[in-house]
């Protein structure tokens, strides 16, 4: 059963979330929001597997993107997006990914609101795709 359309609408609220930790000062959750499985970006682009029939597997955004048929390949702007969120899937929430600190700590607003940024500009590719196929 094709359920792209289920997995890009829980990319969508998933984002929601992602805006609303950046306002409540939650910005390592927001950041982690913004890339991962429980966030928008990686559902998005799943939701591209799932309409063209394929599975995709792991977290990593940019691993994905590569994966995506010769069609639909993203550009440079693109990647260096999904390669920048990527790199918040762990130290988001570990403690031992840093130096000193809870990650709640190590983030900023403007972090946040950057990876948010790049969340959407994939979500939209996505959703792009999505009415293209």
């Amino acid at each position: 059963m094709e359920r792209s359309n289920d997995w890009i609408e829980q990319a969508e609220y998933d984002l929601r979330h992602a805006r609303n930790d950046m306002e409540s000062g939650f910005h390592n959750w927001a950041s982690f929001s913004a890339q991962s499985r429980s966030g928008g970006t990686e559902k998005a682009v799943k939701s591209v597997f799932q309409k063209l029939g394929a599975e995709a597997w792991g977290h990593s955004v940019a691993d994905l993107l590569q994966e995506l048929p010769e069609p639909y390949k993203v550009d440079e702007e693109l990647m260096n997006a999904a390669l920048e969120l990527d790199k918040a899937y762990i130290p988001t929430r570990y403690p031992n990914a840093h130096p000193s600190g809870a990650p709640a700590t190590r983030y900023t607003k403007e972090e946040a609101r950057r990876l948010i940024e790049h969340a959407e500009k994939i979500f939209k590719f996505c959703s792009d795709l999505l009415s293209q196929i």
